[in-house]
């Protein structure tokens, strides 16, 4: 989709007079959105401002994009934001502009205070993952970012920790997962209902004897039993164990591998990524 600055002040214009009337603001709060995507939003904002970790302006666009495919308007606010007003070498007031138009488009109302009159916006991308910020971003401080974290979310890092060697999983991958599905929220519930700190569906706690969702270490014994499942299943192949987690097996075997889901394709880079796992790639 490709707009041009007459047809986006003429929107933004437009939808201007109707949000003026809105009674709340709930769409510019990242509180409400789904589990997943406040974690990446959590984690954008982290890597943005150096929470923990170095700051990586880089990886916040990254992320930010990763939350808008998810359909956040909050993600694509923040990455419209990182590209107006980030280090001179991101900034790119065209494309800013693009992306503010975007999120207002998507409902966010502080996206139309920020969009620049004064700028003629460039096409918008088909896809934001190709929006130019450099090389590839090859590691991720995991440590420094969970050491940043609230004391209840690094007891439930300490927990994974104990646990996953029991199970047979690598305690970076049960950690990457819980990061990308909840970031550690132990009270975490999705749209769909999926719950707790490793995000499980009723279906899933069903199959792995999780009767206190809530309970965190429940829970997470619970997502590291269909870890080990999916291991066996997948015979340790670690790309279609995450497809599998975030889009279920029956797609991942359907398509022979991760299925073609823009949002399943980042969620597998992501979690590899955060991982470390060597020949995962750059994000």
């Amino acid at each position: 989709m490709k707009f041009k600055a007459v047809h986006l002040r003429r929107f933004l214009l437009g939808c201007a007079a109707l949000l003026a009337v809105a009674p709340a603001r709930a769409a510019d709060r990242a509180d409400i959105e789904a589990p997943r995507v406040t974690a990446t939003l959590e984690q954008g904002l982290a890597v943005e401002t150096g929470s923990g970790l170095q700051r990586n302006p880089r990886l916040a666009i990254k992320l930010y994009c990763e939350a808008g495919i998810m359909g956040s308007s909050e993600g694509y606010f923040r990455l419209a934001r990182v590209l107006a007003r980030g280090p001179a070498y991101l900034r790119n007031p065209p494309l800013a502009n693009a992306y503010f138009a975007l999120a207002a488009r998507l409902g966010h109302h502080a996206a139309f205070e920020q969009f620049d009159r004064a700028v003629v916006s460039a096409p918008l991308l088909d896809d934001c993952r190709a929006i130019d910020v450099g090389p590839d971003i090859e590691s991720f401080d995991l440590d420094g970012y969970l050491s940043a974290l609230s004391p209840s979310k690094r007891k439930v890092a300490a927990l994974i920790r104990r646990h996953a060697e029991r199970y047979g999983i690598d305690v970076r991958i049960a950690l990457a997962i819980a990061l990308a599905e909840s970031n550690l929220d132990a009270q975490a519930v999705s749209p769909k209902n999926a719950q707790g700190v490793m995000q499980l569906i009723p279906g899933t706690q069903e199959r792995f004897g999780v009767t206190k969702p809530f309970d965190a270490e429940a829970n997470i014994k619970g997502g590291l039993a269909y870890l080990r499942w999916l291991k066996a299943r997948y015979a340790g192949d670690w790309e279609r164990v995450a497809a599998a987690y975030n889009a279920g097996e029956g797609a991942v075997d359907r398509h022979d591998g991760i299925p073609p889901y823009r949002e399943t394709q980042g969620y597998v880079r992501r979690v590899l990524f955060f991982a470390g796992f060597d020949g995962a790639g750059g994000i």
